[in-house]
């Protein structure tokens, strides 16, 4: 039985970086390996889909896909805690862990293979992971290889020309937001991450490592920028805020991004799944938005919600949910 849990991933991932911030948040030992051509046969021994990250515990159990995995382990490594005693403030938190996966993925992915300048500097990183020991021939042709298969994969995150200027006015109102939100506190719920963090973080930090997001960040956003750099290595360094002293600079990230774009996106992309259609086409902020949906964010949906109705008492969350434009989404 190995003595510490390893994190197979890829850092380029956001969803590779958000478990592995968790478990530095959490003090558990850990190994993080590369998802390369090396580590390729242990890798397989563990993974049931070919995805990053894949969590091998000592028990020597592989568990895949980051918020079950997180999820799960909280349970085993309640200290410190990422959830907020505070009710409203912890399923805000949770809501903004959604949007970071789901709707955040949409600006990580779109800037990072939009423009011949990041899909350079991303795909010779990807390359040189995965092939650390091949010659700068190999690193060409794999580049080559790379950049071709992911620039053609941007339809899958709704990227597209009609989609393109929203995604990216929706990443410099989000950054513009969190700038302020950020200000005056360490970590988005107060003095230590939460559940929200690590999403939202995941795709951040991987968008300021491509030179355009991350020139906009570095230009526009420095408290954001500090926080980036803070989560890679988080600790508790205060209390939790109740949600209202969060509310006067968090709730316009509600308003103008969850419950404006990411609420009617994720709920028609749902009923797309349901009803077998091959595209969808949703008015998003009185503008057009088409893509194929996904199953796995019907999925993603449907486990929110239930979250949702978890919650015994509503009477603090439905107002900022309604306020929102989310409750009734979440209601189902």
């Amino acid at each position: 039985m190995a003595e510490n849990y390893r994190i197979f991933g890829v850092e380029l991932s956001p969803y590779s970086v958000k478990v592995r911030s968790w478990f530095r948040y959490k003090r558990i030992p850990h190994q993080w390996v590369p998802r390369n051509a090396a580590a390729q046969s242990e890798y397989q021994k563990y993974a049931k889909l070919p995805i990053v990250p894949l969590v091998v515990t000592p028990a020597n159990e592989g568990i895949q896909d980051s918020t079950p995995i997180i999820e799960r382990l909280e349970a085993e490594f309640p200290e410190p805690p990422i959830h907020p005693a505070d009710p409203a403030a912890a399923f805000i938190s949770v809501l903004i862990e959604e949007f970071g996966d789901e709707w955040g993925n949409k600006w990580m992915f779109h800037y990072r293979w939009a423009r011949e300048v990041d899909q350079l500097s991303a795909a010779g990183r990807l390359a040189r992971m995965m092939m650390p020991e091949a010659n700068e021939q190999q690193i060409s042709a794999a580049i080559a290889q790379v950049r071709d298969r992911m620039v053609g994969r941007v339809w899958f995150v709704g990227s597209n020309p009609q989609t393109a200027a929203q995604i990216e006015e929706s990443f410099c109102d989000t950054i513009a937001i969190l700038e302020t939100h950020l200000s005056s506190r360490p970590y988005l719920f107060g003095g230590r991450p939460a559940f929200g963090d690590f999403a939202m973080w995941g795709q951040l930090y991987n968008a300021w490592t491509d030179p355009t997001p991350g020139a906009l960040i570095e230009g526009r956003a420095p408290n954001l920028l500090a926080w980036i750099h803070r989560m890679l290595w988080p600790r508790a360094e205060g209390e939790f805020e109740p949600w209202s002293k969060l509310e006067p600079t968090l709730m316009p990230l509600l308003e103008r991004q969850v419950g404006r774009l990411f609420m009617p996106w994720t709920i028609a992309n749902a009923a797309a799944i349901a009803s077998g259609r091959e595209e969808f086409t949703v008015e998003l902020a009185g503008r057009p938005w088409t893509q194929k949906p996904q199953k796995y964010h019907a999925k993603s949906l449907a486990a929110l919600r239930q979250k949702y109705a978890a919650i015994a008492d509503k009477r603090a969350i439905d107002p900022i949910l309604e306020r929102a434009g989310c409750l009734a989404g979440l209601r189902g």
